[in-house]
């Protein structure tokens, strides 16, 4: 640990601007404009983030520490910057595809990434959906037969009380057309020590339950996080991985190798590479499109095929995530055969193909 941040190491989750001027993560010119910033949106630095530190301005505390360029709005960006809101026929349900619906039974999390595309409605005041929200929350489930997938995110599912979790999980069960249940987490790397044999207990289901963990850079991947993992996977949860395209924090061909392969190494599939939700105040956060699709670029031929997420992005206004490529075909000449066509290699030649 750097000694910036040495006085971090306290075994206590940091959040407020105080806190973070005494582990000096933060400086007194800057305690001014980040109180502001604390008005506006949570902060939490659970310890393990903490010992992963090195200075104020390193690949971790970015994703973490509050910044004052937050309290800018940029034109393009919107509060909901996915349609939750329009998508909710009731209260902790969003529905944006046919098949699948999203359940949130909180808005708690056990750190507040500072790009968050729900920024504005989590933090520790979230709280719980209420017992008689969650029970509708189930009736629509129960009435929308073409619902197969329920994905329990919020807020953070892991958080949940295990007597919680194991009542969520059997219910969800006991709905004949619900085949996957999927849970969005970030803490089997920011809270490892939550995932106990009680809450693994409590996710026992016949159904297809299946863990996404969110983690966006190589050093996440702790021996406490990694031992989280296997405890899921030795209960026959495979795990997937979703990361955010960061702006300082994996957006070079080397940290986002270094990602891909400290995920397949812990035995976690990449799933998705994000593209950033317009999220407000998270500008700095943001790298274009045609630099991802290069940055993936670069790593084809470099990396597995195992190790390959795919680059999506969530469109505006809850339309859907659709694939961003790159793309590796040059031409299919219309009209002519496919004998035609050309495709990229990774050495960026075209080749033809049949």
């Amino acid at each position: 640990m750097h000694d910036t941040a040495s006085s971090s190491l306290s075994g206590r989750t940091l959040r407020s601007t105080q806190s973070l001027l005494e582990a000096k993560l933060i400086t007194p010119e800057q305690a001014s404009a980040l109180e502001e910033v604390a008005r506006r949106y949570a902060t939490a630095i659970p310890p393990a983030f903490q010992r992963l530190i090195t200075s104020p301005d390193d690949p971790i505390a970015r994703q973490v520490v509050p910044d004052a360029r937050e309290l800018r709005t940029m034109p393009h960006e919107s509060e909901d910057p996915i349609g939750d809101e329009a998508l909710s026929p009731v209260p902790g349900i969003v529905h944006r595809y046919e098949d699948r619906a999203l359940l949130k039974p909180l808005l708690v999390c056990p750190l507040y990434c500072r790009f968050c595309f729900r920024r504005e409605h989590v933090g520790p005041d979230g709280g719980l959906l209420g017992k008689e929200a969650l029970e509708t929350a189930f009736h629509w489930i129960e009435t929308h037969p073409q619902i197969r997938e329920i994905i329990l995110t919020g807020g953070d599912p892991l958080m949940l009380s295990p007597r919680r979790m194991r009542h969520i999980i059997q219910r969800l069960s006991s709905i004949s057309h619900i085949d996957i249940i999927r849970i969005h987490s970030r803490v089997p790397v920011a809270a490892p020590e939550r995932l106990t044999t009680e809450l693994l207990d409590a996710m026992e289901t016949d159904r297809a339950l299946w863990m996404v963990a969110h983690i966006n850079h190589a050093r996440e991947l702790t021996d406490e996080a990694r031992l989280a993992v296997r405890q899921m996977l030795g209960r026959g949860i495979p795990v997937l991985s979703q990361s955010v395209l960061l702006r300082g924090v994996n957006d070079t061909t080397e940290s986002l190798e270094a990602l891909l392969r400290a995920l397949i190494a812990a035995r976690i599939k990449p799933y998705y590479l994000h593209h950033l939700d317009s999220a407000p105040g998270t500008a700095h956060f943001h790298v274009p499109v045609e630099e991802g699709r290069a940055l993936l670029e670069s790593l084809r031929g470099r990396v597995s095929g195992l190790v390959w997420p795919t680059y999506v992005v969530d469109i505006p206004g809850g339309k859907g995530k659709v694939p961003l490529g790159p793309d590796y075909l040059v031409s299919t000449p219309a009209g002519k055969s496919s004998s035609s066509s050309q495709a990229r290699g990774p050495d960026g030649k075209p080749y033809p193909f049949t």
